[in-house]
């Protein structure tokens, strides 16, 4: 298999982003999450915080939170609408580089109908989420429960605007994984294994004869 992609959305606090960075270790390939936003600030010429603060904005309902983080102004729409095209562009040269997981950004819209591909959508328990945002991001638990359900809501309106679909409809995912029954290590090696699987990937684990 010379190439192939593999786009991973997740629930915040799933643990989702160490699952993907774990899982490109193991296959041995390029992993994009902060690197897209890194390239798309490069190709429109603006400093990576104005870019995030777009993204940040285009996430918030009627724009409001993000107004408060960068106001826009009535170009707003505008601008949000061109940085999402820049990314598309993004994702899918870094696709054609090679093997490779891209995290989040509607990936899983933008690369629909590529061949070789495989789409993941990560998420647990709240409860688990909340143990991991106090234990990995070290939260308190009110501030662990209200991020959980402002980052999810604010992610599920950005992917409803661009995709036009549910950031978590099965429709549209190959595979959604419950991070919680193996842990970050295992769901990453239950991933890398699908994909060798999916793919025709060597097993590197298997004994040459």
């Amino acid at each position: 298999m010379d190439n192939y992609v593999i786009t991973l959305g997740r629930q915040f606090g799933s643990l989702g982003r160490a699952i993907a960075h774990e899982t490109a270790d193991l296959l041995s390939i390029q992993y994009y999450d902060r690197d897209i936003v890194e390239e798309v600030a490069k190709r429109m010429k603006q400093p990576v915080k104005v870019i995030s603060q777009v993204e940040e904005e285009a996430k918030s309902r009627f724009g409001v939170f993000g107004k408060m983080l960068f106001p826009l102004g009535d170009g707003t729409r505008e601008l949000q609408d061109r940085t999402f095209f820049v990314q598309e562009c993004v994702l899918r040269d870094f696709a054609d580089r090679g093997p490779c997981i891209l995290v989040g950004r509607c990936a899983d819209y933008v690369m629909q109908g590529r061949e070789n591909l495989l789409r993941v959508f990560i998420y647990a328990p709240k409860e688990a989420r909340i143990r991991n945002c106090v234990e990995q991001l070290h939260m308190d638990r009110e501030q662990a429960y209200k991020m959980c359900a402002d980052v999810d809501r604010a992610r599920a309106r950005y992917h409803e605007r661009y995709a036009g679909y549910p950031v978590m409809d099965p429709e549209h995912f190959d595979v959604m994984m419950n991070s919680d029954l193996l842990g970050v290590s295992g769901t990453a090696a239950a991933l890398a294994d699908l994909a060798r699987r999916k793919f025709h990937l060597p097993d590197p684990s298997a004994k040459e004869l």
